[in-house]
């Protein structure tokens, strides 16, 4: 049976004898007596199908897995990744801005949200745990079961979005009395170690309680908690690995554990720790990539409105009147207007793809042709590629409706050029490379309507590139099944499977625009950069690039650094100041292009002339002074990790109520002050 996630908060709960409104009219889950509520199958079911929507209710049991988003979030799942070396949008992150991330910046209220969530995540299990022992749960005990798993993998889940963001934390697994002193005690940070080993735990429980054939089509299975084990300890494990000998590793002197007095007597064995966090990577990818194939039609994974036949996709959230309501979203509808959306792929996101003999683009008889036109960069590179990204004459859609791209000829809307110069930021495109991704041609999903696509949440493919990245960490070889899972990777995208091609003739001098070229500030050896080239490629869009990039240490080089888009001025230009002449049946006007510093007009576009362009490139920040990535893109060490908000602080010290922060239970991450508004000490 498949698994579907949809976008409502009581997906599914018509399949099982309960109401609604029995679930919307219990008492708050703060509140409730245990005579009351949490004593039934349909109880647990009603209660752990909360944390499977995209919107948080109020309860704090929503917006944890991914989603298309509705509304102003546009692109949803897809625009995750804006902010690193593959996408972004008209202005950088603040992150890479020198001066622009302080303390209590865009993550105020993270630690508490993720504190509230595991409360509601530790409500249920301390109140069903119990009862299922005693077999006081009425039901199917075997989907009893299940629904505890579901809730143990969402506690793991909201734990590891805690570690990534803010590495040590509370480890939380009872609901705490509601008074100074135990909230204080409890709030005492753990060594990141053990947050990972708690989350792998809770995985193993989960894996153990849940079937692989749910109770219902859209819940978690095993499949999903051994996805996400390998996710979590490949993470820790690399994290560790090129982060240690600095004050984001437990153990060393740096580490601001090392002054807490709790953990004064704390020790670790470093390397220990990392071996077995990569060999639980190895051993959980394997139980995933060994038992789902990957599915032929890349691009079906994210353009389908059904993903319930696709055995690669582990769980998906479906939109739609088959939910039970008119659920939807937008991403479609912003792809159809020339992959818009305020989202643009980089020209070294660009360069990474091989071409489709597995070379590089410079290796000597590749055969590529240059970006100097669409056509030229997509010529015989990697099938994804085409899948990914728009070039000129891709189909857009079959509705008549499309406005002002349509071929007057059949009434179908064609991609021309990318929508550089929109003036809307929501229907621009900063690089000139358009995402295709997505993208559905399906007439009956028109531009600027509803989308209904389903938003794929866990798939086999990363299982396979877990495990290889996992392999090669741990082995220092490509030994066990890397041959098997790389060729699958490989064959499925269309392309030459000879990975060893691609690494005899990698060169990284000609690989440092490929911010994971790079740990710890040095360029590593061609067969790890392939490892994570391939991870880049396939898994592009999907909102792991900076989770990959900071658990590699692969922003420590990053100084002054100019994103370049599509090469505009060789000829694609001409798309926009002379498109008659390439196709006249087109209604498109001619584009006055103003390049920055050459008129007293506002520019649109960065200057020709421009140093970091290279005479060819567009530039997406160097159109305005006033854009804070003008000056380029430089790392703080300090934002490896996020600080932790003024008011934890406040909230924690020996004494309600005091200044003295020093003795507050929680330490502030590295290189960040207690002092909300404070820029990091670097």
């Amino acid at each position: 049976m498949k698994k579907q996630l949809v976008y409502i908060a009581l997906l599914g709960l018509a399949a099982i004898p309960v109401s609604c409104n029995d679930f919307l009219d219990s008492e708050p889950i703060t509140e409730v007596s245990t005579n009351v509520y949490l004593q039934s199958e349909n109880d647990l079911a009603a209660y752990a199908a909360k944390f499977y929507d995209d919107r948080d209710d109020g309860e704090h049991t929503g917006n944890i897995l991914p989603s298309h988003g509705s509304g102003a979030y546009h692109l949803g799942l897809f625009r995750l990744d804006n902010g690193t070396d593959n996408q972004t949008s008209n202005v950088p992150s603040k992150l890479f801005v020198k001066g622009q991330f302080h303390v209590n910046e865009g993550n105020s209220n993270l630690w508490n949200t993720y504190m509230k969530k595991i409360r509601a995540t530790n409500y249920f299990l301390s109140k069903v745990a119990p009862q299922v022992e005693q077999g006081k749960i009425s039901g199917n005990a075997s989907r009893v079961r299940h629904y505890m798993g579901e809730v143990y993998f969402f506690r793991a889940y909201i734990y590891f979005t805690a570690l990534r963001d803010f590495g040590d934390f509370p480890i939380v697994k009872k609901v705490i009395e509601e008074n100074y002193d135990s909230v204080r005690v409890a709030s005492q940070r753990r060594p990141r170690n053990e947050v990972a080993r708690f989350i792998l735990s809770d995985l193993d429980r989960a894996y153990q309680l849940m079937a692989n054939v749910p109770p219902m089509a859209n819940r978690l299975t095993q499949d999903c908690a051994a996805l996400m084990k390998s996710r979590v300890a490949l993470f820790e494990g690399t994290w560790e690995k090129y982060h240690r000998g600095t004050a984001f590793v437990p153990g060393d002197k740096q580490w601001p554990g090392a002054n807490a007095e709790y953990l004064k007597r704390y020790t670790i064995d470093i390397d220990k720790e990392i071996r077995y966090f990569l060999q639980q990577a190895v051993e959980a990818a394997d139980i995933v990539a060994a038992s789902h194939s990957l599915y032929h039609d890349y691009a079906a994974l994210f353009n389908s409105v059904d993903l319930n036949d696709i055995p690669e996709v582990l769980l998906w959230r479906r939109y739609g009147l088959q939910t039970g309501n008119t659920s939807h979203h937008w991403v479609v509808s912003y792809l159809q207007r020339n992959g818009c959306g305020n989202l643009g792929l980089t020209k070294s996101f660009v360069d990474s793809y091989l071409m489709k003999t597995g070379l590089p683009v410079y290796a000597v008889g590749s055969q590529y042709q240059g970006d100097d036109t669409y056509q030229h960069v997509f010529n015989k590179r990697d099938p994804r590629m085409d899948q990914t990204i728009l070039k000129t004459n891709d189909l857009l859609s079959t509705s008549p409706n499309l406005i002002e791209y349509i071929k007057k000829s059949d009434g179908y809307g064609y991609f021309y050029r990318s929508p550089i110069f929109e003036g809307e930021v929501e229907n621009s495109c900063p690089t000139g490379y358009s995402l295709r991704k997505g993208l559905n041609t399906d007439g009956s999903m028109q531009p600027t309507k509803e989308s209904f696509t389903g938003c794929p949440i866990f798939r086999a493919a990363e299982a396979y590139l877990n495990y290889i990245e996992a392999y090669y960490e741990l082995h220092g070889n490509l030994g066990g099944k890397c041959d098997q899972y790389w060729k699958a990777l490989r064959t499925r995208a269309g392309m030459d499977a000879d990975y060893e091609k691609t690494i005899a003739h990698t060169e990284m001098e000609k690989e440092k625009e490929d911010w994971g070229s790079y740990s710890r500030g040095e360029q590593i050896s061609p067969v790890l950069y392939n490892i994570r080239r391939e991870r880049r490629v396939e898994l592009v869009a999907e909102g792991l690039r900076l989770m990959d990039l900071k658990r590699w240490r692969s922003l420590d080089q990053v100084r002054n650094y100019q994103v370049r888009g599509i090469n505009f001025w060789d000829q694609i230009y001409q798309l926009y100041t002379h498109p008659a002449t390439v196709d006249a049946s087109l209604p498109l006007k001619p584009i006055d292009i103003v390049e920055y510093g050459k008129s007293n007009k506002a520019a649109n576009i960065s200057a020709k002339s421009d140093k970091y362009a290279r005479g060819k490139y567009l530039l997406p920040y160097r159109k305005s002074k006033s854009n804070i990535g003008f000056d380029g893109l430089t790392w703080t060490t300090a934002n490896y990790l996020y600080p932790i908000s003024n008011v934890e602080f406040r909230l924690t010290t020996a004494v309600p109520g005091s200044n003295d922060y020093t003795t507050s239970s929680i330490y502030q991450n590295p290189y960040w002050s207690t002092e909300d508004g404070t820029l990091p000490a670097e």
